[in-house]
Formats: C-alpha cells, sequence, structure tokens
C-alpha cells in the first residue's frame, strides 16, 4: 500500500469512526453523506478516495469544479459546489451541472440562478445558506428571514430544487458558541418541516 493509500485510508476511517459515534448518539436512522473538500487535493489524492470507497467531493471554485468533474469523468463521483457564487458565474455552475449547490446565499441569487436555469432549461439542486453564528465575513441569509426567504425561493425559482440548508459553525473556540449556531439552524429546519 503507497504512504498515500495509507494516508487517506487512516484519515477517512478516522474521521467515519467519530462520525458514526456521533450519528449513533442523535438517531440510528439519520444518513450522514461526507463531503471531501477536495480543492487542495491533486487528482491522485481524488482518484485513491475513490478506490478506498469514497464517492462526495466538493470544490468552492466554479472553474475547478468544472476542470475536476472534466478531468475525472470516467469516475461516478458526486460533485459538490461548496463556494461563493458570484452572479457572473451562474451559467459556468449551470453548465457544471453539479450534484448539489451547497452554497445559495440570497433571494437575489436565487432569483438570478432561477432565470439563468430557466433560459437554460436546466434545474439545480441547491441549498440555502444561513449565517447561523451572525458573523458579518460570512455568507447567508439572515435567521430570522430564513423561512420566508426558502418558502419564497420554494414558490418563485421552479428550476431550484431546494433540497435543505446550510449553515457554517461559528468560527470561535467556544463550543457552545459553535453549538448554538447549528441549533439555530436546525430551529429553521424543524420550523420549515413542521409545516
Amino acid at each position: 500500500m503507497s504512504d498515500l493509500r495509507l494516508k487517506l485510508s487512516r484519515n477517512l476511517d478516522e474521521l467515519i469512526s467519530k462520525i458514526e459515534k456521533a450519528r449513533i448518539k442523535v438517531s440510528e436512522h439519520h444518513i450522514v453523506n461526507i463531503v471531501a473538500v477536495s480543492k487542495s487535493c491533486d487528482e491522485q489524492s481524488i482518484k485513491t478516495m475513490y478506490e478506498l470507497g469514497h464517492r462526495a467531493f466538493g470544490e468552492n471554485r466554479v472553474q475547478q469544479l468544472k476542470e475536476r468533474m472534466h478531468d475525472l469523468e470516467g469516475l461516478p463521483l458526486q460533485w459538490h459546489m461548496i463556494g461563493r457564487l458570484q452572479k457572473n458565474k451562474i451559467n459556468a455552475l449551470l453548465d457544471a451541472a453539479p450534484f448539489l449547490f451547497q452554497s445559495l446565499d440570497s433571494l437575489e441569487l436565487a432569483e438570478e440562478l432561477q432565470k439563468k436555469a430557466e433560459t437554460k432549461g436546466v434545474k439545480i439542486s441547491a441549498l440555502l445558506q444561513v449565517n447561523s453564528a451572525n458573523e458579518p465575513q460570512k455568507a447567508g441569509v439572515d435567521p430570522k428571514a430564513a423561512v420566508e426567504i426558502y418558502e419564497q425561493i420554494l414558490q418563485e425559482c421552479p428550476n431550484i430544487s431546494l433540497k435543505g440548508l446550510m449553515c457554517m459553525g461559528a468560527h470561535t473556540k467556544d463550543t457552545k458558541e459553535i453549538i448554538k449556531s447549528f441549533e439555530t439552524t436546525r430551529n429553521i429546519y424543524d420550523t420549515l418541516t413542521s409545516k
């Protein structure tokens, strides 16, 4: 076994073990999908991860996403766009057609995405990004407006298939603040699913 394969195998096994312990504490019925952020990896690392059984990868730049999808098209990988999207990159994202766009961070972006997706005759699956930690350096909708914006996108943007919410925990060492940001998102999700 190569050094790269051994290192990736150990890291993946350790991560899966931690996630499984946490998942079982919450519910044995939850399904967890790990998306490996591949932005700083070379193609050989992605291929090795594939050989180890991993399938979902995320890129934070549209151009890098398109290149990776093209270069690795022989592998049945699930590609996610995880970065902030500038409006001038919408067509490139739609052309790439990732499995999931995880960072739909505003109603304005949704409206522009809808227009271009409708023109192209395509649909895109997305997560609404919520700025649950209320940090000015982070993108995402205000938690207080998230339910209303989510419902508005559902009604007004038929070419966007919303699959749920996304947030990043508070950028702090204070565990309580990190947990609070995820609880905020969970409360929004519970409100949306209870309707």
